[in-house]
């Protein structure tokens, strides 16, 4: 059995911890927090620094089943949105699902003592969502307040949780255990999960919806080539996967090589 740990900020290990229990709308935040360390600890990184995907076989099988997805559903349907809505208006919904993150950036932001980016992400959200007509334009990169992503994944990894074995997901694609359930956090916490109410809901998700059709149908070269173009795609997505998240995370790469991402990460991490 692992040794316990504490989860606190490695930039303020001096902090008290808040009893979350005592937060009804962050229970969902504690029980994230609680499976993440779990599940990290249920595939121990193999010995000699090798890829840790203990469940290849099951993994290449949703990589079948995603592969095939795209090719009947996802290529086709980005495909018909890229050619059929005007550029303009692509960006536009990509920019209000942008926005939409923004308080979820805020609260990792927050939960890993990051407050100059929290600040930033916070005011980004605001001047986007009032001056930017409810995100549709970014007037705050436009004055140099470029976005910074952030995710409950990398707050796990900011608090010392371990990355967990490899994992592909159906329709979400490639992940960790780390991540997927960061991923199911993040969710959670949005505080605009909470705002919003039934129409404003369905709008985000059709903005996500066409966000997403319109990054597969923007790196379509690169995903083709990626997912159809590959001796194996299904290693060659993995590696790329789990070195872009390395990158993200500022890790250097298991190679010893020096990690330089030569297009935005297609699979949005």
């Amino acid at each position: 059995m692992r040794r316990r740990q504490t989860l606190r900020p490695q930039a303020n290990p001096g902090a008290p911890i808040v009893d979350l229990r005592r937060l009804p709308a962050a229970r969902p935040l504690l029980f994230g927090t609680l499976a993440a360390v779990a599940l990290a600890g249920c595939a121990p990184a193999p010995k000699g620094g090798g890829v840790n995907d203990p469940y290849e076989a099951q993994n290449r099988a949703v990589h079948r089943f995603n592969v095939d997805l795209d090719k009947t559903l996802l290529k086709p349907s980005a495909n018909a949105y890229g050619s059929a809505v005007p550029a303009p208006l692509r960006q536009g919904v990509s920019n209000v699902a942008s926005n939409l993150s923004e308080p979820s950036y805020f609260v990792n932001d927050l939960l890993q003592g990051n407050l100059a980016a929290g600040v930033q992400n916070l005011f980004r959200f605001v001047l986007n969502t009032t001056a930017g007509v409810g995100g549709l334009f970014d007037p705050s990169t436009a004055i140099g307040l470029a976005p910074r992503p952030n995710d409950f994944g990398r707050t796990l990894h900011v608090w010392g949780a371990r990355q967990g074995a490899y994992l592909e997901v159906p329709i979400l694609g490639p992940s960790t255990e780390r991540d997927l359930t960061g991923t199911i956090v993040d969710f959670a916490i949005n505080p605009l999960r909470f705002a919003l109410n039934g129409n404003e809901r369905k709008a985000a998700l059709l903005a996500e919806a066409g966000a997403k059709l319109e990054t597969r149908f923007r790196f379509s070269s690169t995903i083709d080539s990626i997912l159809y173009g590959s001796a194996d795609s299904y290693a060659q997505e993995r590696l790329l996967y789990l070195q872009n998240r390395d990158y993200a995370l500022g890790i250097k790469s298991k190679t010893n090589q020096e990690f330089l991402d030569p297009y935005e990460d297609p699979y949005g991490n």
